[in-house]
């Protein structure tokens, strides 16, 4: 206690946090996303229709430049801060252009509010040379990890100088990266990208140790980077394209200018091509703007099959029987996009589903009515893979059918029993287990509702589980025995693809999660490997919104504070006053109807579920760790670690 006392509390300020912890800011396997910053901030001017070119140099020196045709950053002083608009973006985390949103605001559409951008690259580089090319004056500034060292020069423009625009070198630190170079491979894919979203402009890339220049442009978009990419599959049917936005008249609630560009094929077989884009950046790992493309494939293609009396006697068509087989490129416009992690894989936005699913949907219905018989090749494609999923469903159940056991009295089954469908919630409480069973789809989602909180297995044996009811129905309900982590698991009597852990977003929530992530780590270690346990992340306020003009009342639901404030800061803009919007918490899941347990958390299109996987540290290190936090005789450990910690986390009470 003596070495914790009022100097041991430190303020980070300016780029130190990054330099502190750049694993929290941005990839640190190699330097490739700080330079991706770079490029999107020269796409985001491309995309607002200033200049038609991007070009990107790999030095012999290990530096990479990034020069554009935009509008240049401003170079004067900004009216409240007294410093150079220029470095201020460049020396400030939460500094930029991105979040004035409102009409005639600077970027209307760009990737994602995060605000850190430049100023991460910049704190990570051991130079940072910015050139800005704007209202007849060129401003040059040089930074050395993140501090000025060559302070702004201004003078007139001069022949030979771009006429306006932007251009940044920068030397990437090594001392920050697991490897210092840039994957060529993947660069290349990102500039190529970004030439097929953005019509017309040409992208190059020059590497100067080769001498080699490498230069994309595409005329035909999406469509035709799809017919690339596929070129030696069979097309079932024509690629399906559309580009549409919001206008002023619609009446879906979204802003104007928001929309969605696609191209979607189907093929019979080979991989498939899935890209989508929000605002320019890349989301490999999908999202919410893929999901409302998945599920206007599935109803349009559903409702072609019932219009036309395709389906065969006892066969369903689920939404994968559809989409198993479609390739696609999706690029969407979001006004304000919510995205998982720094660097931005995964779109969160909720209203992305219903705003690709909106524009997507009518257009394909009219394509199918247009193209019958395309149509109907496309539907028998997805009644054959419908068969062969039914069929393989039997196998299982026959296989399984001599060794079933009893299923616990509580537990509420789904219909299905393909488990790559399939998915469990292990909810807290008897009453957030009732809504669950109301507002879950019987087809693929179970409910096991637990009472209270699970037994501490961290030191419990495992023949002397089963002593506890709650982990006896849960091992009998997942069809998994007990086992070490050094064991081969037999996970072929597994009933769920996912299970997911279900409970209040407050401090017993996260208790009840504990204990069960421990019991899942100590005892069924196999399903974490297998990537099988999940955690559900329900909302913690809902935010009613009253009508505004052609707009509907609406309800937006926000995981945390953080995300309730950035939704009150766009209502703000978009004229509602404080006082006509509601803002409620929900206090546990059992204040939630079913309708709204469906919308915020059962849905696979709209909810949070977060894959639980095995960390960085090796596995000693992580049961050294667990020991400490779980163990029953670890408690002065435990308190220490408190004390040491403590300050690094914000408790919700």
């Amino acid at each position: 206690m003596s070495q914790y006392q009022e100097s041991s509390i430190r303020v980070l300020k300016g780029l130190e946090p990054v330099k502190q912890r750049p694993g929290m800011y941005t990839r640190t396997d190699c330097p490739l996303h700080i330079i991706q910053e770079v490029i999107d901030n020269a796409a985001d001017e491309a995309l607002g229709g200033f200049g038609s070119t991007i070009a990107v140099t790999l030095h012999t020196d290990g530096s990479v430049s990034v020069e554009d045709e935009g509008r240049g950053i401003p170079v004067g002083l900004h009216p409240e801060e007294g410093v150079s608009v220029v470095e201020l973006v460049f020396t400030r985390l939460h500094a930029g252009g991105k979040f004035d949103k409102a009409d005639g605001g600077a970027y209307r559409f760009s990737g994602g509010l995060h605000g850190v951008g430049v100023s991460v690259t910049n704190a990570l580089s051991t130079r940072l040379e910015v050139t800005s090319c704007r209202d007849k004056q060129v401003g040059k500034l040089v930074f050395s990890a993140g501090d000025v060292i060559e302070p702004l020069v201004i003078r007139p423009w001069a022949s030979g100088d771009k006429k306006k625009g932007t251009s940044v070198r920068a030397w990437p630190d090594a001392k920050y990266f697991d490897s210092p170079a840039l994957p060529v491979a993947e660069l290349e894919r990102l500039l190529r990208s970004k030439a097929v979203l953005l019509k017309g402009v040409k992208v190059t890339l020059t590497i100067e140790k080769s001498g080699e220049t490498k230069t994309w442009q595409f005329n035909e978009g999406l469509s035709g980077f799809l017919k690339e990419e596929l070129l030696d599959r069979e097309l079932v049917a024509p690629i399906f394209t559309g580009d549409l936005s919001i206008d002023t008249k619609a009446d879906e609630g979204f802003a104007e200018g928001e929309g969605a560009a696609w191209a979607l094929a189907f093929t019979v077989d080979g991989a498939q091509v899935r890209e989508s884009y929000v605002n320019l950046i890349p989301t490999p790992a999908g999202g919410t703007h893929e999901s409302g493309l998945r599920e206007a494939t599935f109803q349009s293609v559903k409702a072609f099959c019932e219009m036309h009396s395709l389906l065969p006697k006892g066969i369903k068509l689920m939404a994968e029987d559809i989409f198993s087989r479609a390739s696609f490129v999706l690029s969407a416009k979001v006004l304000d996009p919510q995205f998982q992690g720094q660097i931005k894989e995964r779109l969160n936005s909720r209203d992305a589903v219903k705003l690709v699913a909106t524009l997507v949907r009518p257009a394909l219905d009219l394509w199918l009515n247009h193209h019958v018989e395309d149509g109907k090749r496309i539907a028998e494609l997805a009644i054959k893979q419908a068969q062969a999923r039914s069929r393989a469903a039997q196998k299982v159940e026959k296989r399984k059918s001599s060794s079933v056991a009893i299923l616990p009295g509580k537990l509420t089954d789904c219909e299905s029993t393909d488990i790559t469908l399939n998915e469990v919630f292990l909810v807290e409480g008897d009453s957030a287990g009732g809504s669950a069973k109301m507002g879950r789809d019987k087809e693929f989602q179970a409910v096991l509702p637990l009472r209270g909180k699970v037994l501490n297995a961290w030191e419990t044996d495992k023949d002397r589980l089963f002593a506890n009811q709650e982990i006896h129905d849960i091992s009998v309900a997942i069809g998994v025995d007990p086992h070490n982590a050094t064991d081969n698991p037999d996970l072929s009597g597994l009933r769920y693809g996912k299970i997911c852990i279900l409970s209040d977003a407050d401090v017993d929530g996260s208790h009840i999660q504990v204990l069960l992530l421990t019991l899942f780590y100590k005892h069924f270690p196999g399903l974490i490997r297998n990537r099988n346990v999940y955690v559900a992340r329900p909302p913690l306020f809902r935010v009613d919104v009253p009508s505004q003009g052609k707009r509907a009342a609406r309800k937006i639901y926000c995981l945390d504070l953080a995300e309730l404030h950035a939704v009150q800061d766009k209502l703000a803009k978009e004229g509602f006053k404080e006082a006509v919007i509601k803002v409620s918490r929900f206090k546990g899941l059992g204040e939630m109807n079913a309708e709204q347990l469906w919308e915020t958390t059962l849905n696979p299109d709209t909810r949070r579920l977060l894959p639980v996987t095995l960390g960085s540290l090796d596995i000693n290190e992580t049961n050294v760790m667990m020991n400490m936090l779980m163990g029953r005789g670890e408690s002065q450990a435990r308190k220490g670690w408190l004390e040491e910690k403590g300050n690094m986390v914000e408790v919700d009470i």
